[in-house]
C-alpha cells in the first residue's frame, strides 16, 4: 500500500485537491481554494520530486496563495457599488402626488405603490405634482420639490 502511494503520490494530491475545492463550495471564504491549488501544484510535481518536496511544494504554495492572491480577490469581490434594497432603494425617486401633501400629511404614489407622504419645509403639492422622495421615515415618505414632467 505505501509502495503505490509513493508511486501514485500525484493520484492522492489530486483526491486531496477536490476535497479542499468541494469543501470551499460550502465554506466560499476563498481559503480552502487556496490550498486546493497548492495540492495541484504538490500533484503535478509529485512524478519528478521525492514525497518530502511535494510537502514543502504544498506549504510554500500555499502560504503565497493565502497571502498574496486571497487578499487582492477579497477586495476584488467586495468593491463596487453597494447595492440599496429595501425601502431605501426609493430615495431620489419621482413620486407622483395622489392626495395633497403637506407638512402633516398626503399621499404619493412611487412606482405605482401607494405611499403616506409628508413635507419636511411647510411646502405644499396638489394631486398630480411630480416630486421628489428624499428619504423614508417608517411607512411615510419625506418628498420636496417639483419636478419638471
Amino acid at each position: 500500500m505505501t509502495d503505490w502511494i509513493n508511486d501514485n503520490l500525484w493520484v492522492v494530491w489530486l483526491g486531496v485537491a477536490t476535497v479542499l475545492a468541494v469543501a470551499e463550495l460550502l465554506s466560499l471564504e476563498l481559503v480552502l481554494v487556496m490550498f486546493a491549488i497548492a495540492a495541484v501544484a504538490a500533484a503535478a510535481l509529485s512524478p519528478f520530486v521525492p514525497p518530502w518536496v511535494t510537502m514543502i511544494v504544498f506549504g510554500i504554495v500555499s502560504i503565497l496563495l493565502l497571502g498574496v492572491i486571497r487578499p487582492r480577490f477579497r477586495r476584488r469581490l467586495h468593491d463596487g457599488p453597494t447595492l440599496t434594497v429595501g425601502h431605501h432603494n426609493l430615495v431620489g425617486r419621482v413620486a407622483v402626488v395622489d392626495e395633497p401633501v403637506s407638512d402633516l400629511a398626503g399621499r404619493v404614489s412611487i412606482d405605482g405603490e401607494l405611499w403616506t407622504a409628508r413635507t419636511r419645509s411647510g411646502e405644499q403639492f396638489d394631486v398630480g405634482a411630480r416630486v421628489t422622495v428624499v428619504s423614508i421615515e417608517g411607512a411615510t415618505a419625506v418628498v420636496a420639490g417639483k419636478v419638471a414632467p
